[in-house]
């Protein structure tokens, strides 16, 4: 059996006996299931990183496209600015993409694309980041940190992902604005009780279709625990359509960079 047929069937499993569970019915929102996620949102990521990636893009027919590109990321306060490059293939080299991402809800992250062919960067609309991330199972929303103050949770069980417990909580939107901007419409969590990592996730997309996430081989660097592969498997009618591997290596934290990396204008410069 293939792992994301695996994954869909156990989230799903755990759905339906997570439903069971209780005799009284859930409040709209769970202060347990709340804690959860907030702790897993602010958990210790790692301050100034950078790293290799490679994403691997596979069709229906098991066709793949490879892509390589350099991250880096630093705090500013309690915002973090990330600016990737991509390097191959030969059509997205010099690519990048700026994300500003905010702590406040009261502020909705700043994204840019910049696109070599156009000499121009394209700053991202709300209404455009439920859109794929360059053919990718990923949206745009998908790089921006998720805002814990946007859901309302329910802790719907507990299981186990690779020998490690997790507790499985179930996240809706409180608002259209939420779901036009993220484009999901429901979502079910998993994430370890020993570190709070996220390691699975379903989403419910508002187009009809499903996703699912997988974080795994978590390595530890510099005391901060890092999924260094994920996977997001696009299904249509219980059909595979599309799937979209990132591989992340070379990670190192407290570099130096200069607040000027994290910029438009430098983003138009490329590595």
């Amino acid at each position: 059996m293939r792992t994301h047929t695996v994954i869909i069937l156990s989230l799903l499993a755990i759905t339906l006996v997570g439903s069971t569970l209780g005799a009284s019915p859930a409040r709209a929102d769970d202060p347990k299931a709340r804690d959860v996620m907030r702790r897993s949102r602010y958990r210790d990521d790692g301050d100034n990183g950078s790293s290799s990636v490679t994403m691997i893009l596979i069709d229906d027919d098991d066709k793949r496209e490879v892509r390589s590109l350099k991250v880096m990321k630093k705090d500013f306060g309690k915002d973090v600015y990330q600016v990737m490059f991509f390097s191959d293939p030969p059509d997205l080299k010099n690519t990048g993409f700026l994300t500003l991402d905010y702590d406040s809800s009261a502020k909705e992250d700043d994204q840019w694309l910049y696109l070599p062919a156009l000499r121009k960067s394209k700053r991202i609309a709300s209404s455009d980041k439920s859109s794929s991330f360059l053919g990718s199972d990923f949206t745009f929303a998908d790089l921006s940190s998720m805002n814990v103050d946007d859901y309302d949770y329910k802790l719907v069980g507990e299981s186990k992902v690779d020998a490690s417990k997790v507790w499985v909580v179930e996240a809706k939107p409180r608002s259209k604005q939420v779901i036009a901007r993220t484009g999901v419409k429901q979502s079910l969590q998993m994430v370890r009780q020993d570190n709070y990592v996220k390691v699975r996730e379903v989403q419910w997309m508002r187009t009809g279709e499903m996703k699912y996430w997988e974080g795994k081989n978590l390595q530890t660097i510099d005391r901060v625990v890092v999924p260094t592969e994920q996977t997001m498997t696009t299904k249509k009618n219980d059909k595979v359509v599309h799937r979209t591997i990132i591989k992340v290596s070379n990670i190192k934290f407290n570099q130096q960079f200069s607040d000027s990396l994290f910029t438009v204008s430098r983003l138009e410069k490329g590595l």
